[in-house]
């Protein structure tokens, strides 16, 4: 079992993810807060993001729509309550089949320089169920990865 899954375990209503980014924070800070990059890693492996609108600053807001695979809309949204260049917090819920947001959960990513490179440390909660803790677990993990494969394209752009 890694670090981060052991630390996951210790509460069915929080999520902690500890990646350490090949990229300054900066860089990382930037993907995060820009919408022409957030659009472009910010969801799960083999889902797009057909639709993102918002304003990325503190006391702003979003609302995201993902499309899975088998072409399911996942709609989201959320108010930032912090955007710094080492720390971000944001509200998270997803909507009902009516387009209501339901049980909001608060995200706080921080990052850290450590040796030319990002600790990124990635904090939601409170969840509801293990559940849907887990179900958030694996989107965040796919969904960092993907930000792993984009921030060279970035540094090279």
């Amino acid at each position: 079992m890694t670090p981060e899954l052991a630390a996951a375990r210790q509460s069915d209503a929080e999520l902690y993810i500890s990646r350490l980014f090949d990229a300054p924070p900066a860089l990382v800070f930037e993907a995060w807060t820009k919408a022409e990059h957030l659009n472009r890693w910010s969801c799960p492996t083999g889902f797009t993001v057909p639709h993102s609108e918002g304003d990325i600053r503190t006391g702003g807001w979003f609302k995201t729509c993902m499309r899975s695979p088998q072409g399911e809309d996942h709609w989201l949204s959320g108010t930032y309550r912090e955007i710094a260049p080492e720390r971000l917090v944001f509200t998270h819920a997803w909507h009902d089949e009516n387009g209501q947001p339901g049980h909001e959960t608060v995200v706080t990513v921080t990052l850290k320089e450590e040796g030319g490179k990002t600790r990124l440390t990635l904090h939601q909660a409170f969840f509801a169920s293990k559940a849907s803790r887990d179900g958030h677990e694996g989107g965040w993990n796919e969904t960092l990865d993907n930000l792993a494969a984009y921030l060279p394209t970035m540094a090279a752009g």
